[in-house]
């Protein structure tokens, strides 16, 4: 616990040298919000609630996508080295998947905030929605994360990311819209059960499957 709780102080301290990034995407995410109000303003009778909600997962995933992408990459192969002698490897992925997870729910919240404000809340079950945000920064943040640290032992990280992430990200994804398009409905919780423990158990085997086979990446 010593361990993982100094990774992630150091994950923290990284970030806030590096603020122009965390900056960047909180920009992306109002300027993305932006361009949808002036979109779908004009219209008369506004924004469909279906387009509402399939919008934000994009904005969302995008998000994760450009936020998690420069999980190894930020550092050089002489850091990680040095990390290789210090830590554990299993601290380093759980310390990067945990802090990836805040990150990502903070830039979620602060995204549905902002969208709320400027496209209304067509929502009527709230809480299940939060629970939905919640699930699918635990599914990005655990699934990106990994796929990051395979892809930067390529030299196209970005192509080789939306490849080896996209089989996992679409069921996940589809859950996702379908969780959240219950809550737009304020259906009952008994309806998404089915969605909600298909996601849990998605989360557990990325998290899981991380856990057991990091350290054959993290020793070549």
């Amino acid at each position: 616990m010593q361990e993982l709780k100094a990774l992630i102080e150091k994950e923290i301290r990284l970030e806030w040298r590096q603020r122009y990034a965390l900056n960047g995407m909180i920009l992306y995410i109002v300027s993305t919000v932006f361009v949808c109000y002036i979109s779908f303003a004009l219209k008369i009778k506004g924004m469909e609630p279906i387009t509402w909600n399939t919008l934000l997962w994009i904005i969302l995933l995008f998000t994760a996508v450009n936020s998690i992408t420069k999980s190894f990459t930020q550092e050089r192969a002489g850091r990680q080295l040095y990390y290789y002698t210090l830590a554990s490897p299993q601290g380093i992925i759980l310390s990067k998947i945990i802090y990836n997870i805040v990150l990502l729910l903070t830039l979620s919240l602060i995204g549905l905030f902002i969208y709320i404000v400027f496209l209304g809340n067509p929502v009527q079950n709230l809480v299940m929605y939060l629970t939905a945000i919640i699930l699918g920064a635990i599914g990005f943040s655990s699934t990106l994360t990994m796929v990051a640290g395979i892809a930067s032992k390529a030299e196209n990280t970005s192509t080789l990311m939306a490849v080896l992430s996209f089989p996992i990200i679409l069921p996940m994804l589809s859950m996702l819209i379908r969780l959240s398009k219950n809550a737009m409905d304020g259906l009952e919780w008994s309806t998404s059960f089915d969605e909600i423990l298909i996601l849990l158990a998605i989360d557990a085997i990325v998290i899981a499957i991380s856990y057991l086979l990091f350290p054959f990446l993290w020793r070549s």
